[in-house]
């Protein structure tokens, strides 16, 4: 009986499975059809960071998956759900669940690309090479090189959402326009001084400075040196700048751009070295950021004439050699 009892139960138990393995399959088959009949395209934009779940939230208010938990446990069931890229897709509400992953494991139509502030040229047109995964990154690279000569500190940093085949040429013109965009919101007529001085100023501090909080300090010092008679601007940034383009060729992906500079690579003799020569460099030496820009335009006085980043990043400002010797041994020596 006892036998009986359990072969009964587990008999029992498989037509469970079974039912619900029936119910599941039609209620999954059911909501993997396509939402609509009609062709019509629709543009998804996945934001980078975004999670299977989200993704098919996304769609599902886009009027593309019938349900966002069917869609992620599609994903799950092929193992997918790490492999779709951020970017934006252009999807057709006829197009079932399976169709709708397959369009979007083949990768985005458009693809977010990041430009960090403090970059040269040189490293904006390998990050673009890079993101968007170009074969033929030697032309590309020497046709963003021709468009962006002479806008070396007018390339604006940001994230972008740029199209897979889009040209060199029209990533230079989107990065220009936004910077003067961006810098006409800034500066609104207050400028004291020539927007190119002002630039070549704000790319130094995009490299002297960690936080957004000591760019206003910095800025006034290295503007009240550049103001002061026997002062010289003595930024490490303006080295590192002439290192890089020595050192280092646009097609190089492993080439520091900003080497650490020696006692002996201050005395470099070259019209962007601030050790040597009173003037601003003849050019920007990096593309800075909003906050860069803004603490040049608009610097905060202080009684400090130097400053240095310790060993544990922190900035210590001083204001006469004195000090500055004593932070130095204290901060970096120490």
């Amino acid at each position: 009986m006892k036998w009986r009892h359990l072969s009964f139960l587990g008999v029992g138990l498989a037509v469970v499975l079974i039912v619900f393995f029936v119910i599941g399959y039609i209620w999954f088959r059911d909501l993997s059809r396509p939402v609509s009949d009609s062709e019509q395209t629709v543009r998804v934009v996945i934001p980078k960071g975004f999670s299977a779940s989200q993704v098919g939230q996304k769609l599902y208010q886009s009027g593309l998956v019938r349900s966002p938990f069917a869609f992620k446990i599609y994903l799950q069931l092929t193992n997918s759900t790490k492999i779709i890229k951020p970017g934006e897709y252009t999807l057709k509400k006829n197009q079932n669940l399976r169709e709708i992953v397959r369009k979007l494991l083949e990768g985005p139509d458009e693809v977010w690309v990041t430009i960090p502030e403090g970059l040269r040229r040189e490293e904006i047109a390998l990050r673009v090479v890079d993101q968007l995964e170009l074969e033929e990154s030697a032309s590309f690279i020497r046709e963003f090189m021709e468009a962006s000569d002479k806008l070396e500190g007018y390339l604006f940093p940001d994230t972008y959402l740029f199209p897979r085949d889009i040209k060199a040429e029209q990533v230079v013109r989107i990065l220009n326009s936004t910077f003067e965009e961006k810098y006409a919101e800034i500066a609104k007529n207050q400028e004291k001084r020539k927007k190119s001085d002002i630039v070549k100023m704000a790319s130094i501090i995009e490299r002297e400075a960690r936080e957004d909080n000591e760019r206003p300090v910095i800025s006034g010092i290295l503007w009240k040196r550049y103001d002061s008679e026997g002062w010289l601007i003595q930024a490490d940034a303006t080295v590192q700048y002439v290192l890089g383009s020595i050192n280092c060729t646009v097609n190089d992906k492993n080439c520091n751009w900003w080497p650490i500079p020696n006692k002996k690579d201050l005395e470099i003799d070259s019209p962007f070295n601030t050790y040597l020569y009173k003037s601003l460099p003849p050019t920007p030496i990096s593309n800075p950021g909003a906050s860069s820009l803004k603490a040049s335009i608009y610097p905060q006085e202080s009684e400090y004439w130097f400053y240095i980043h310790g060993k544990d990043g922190n900035v210590r400002f001083a204001r006469n050699l004195e000090e500055h010797n004593a932070n130095i041994a204290k901060y970096i020596y120490n």
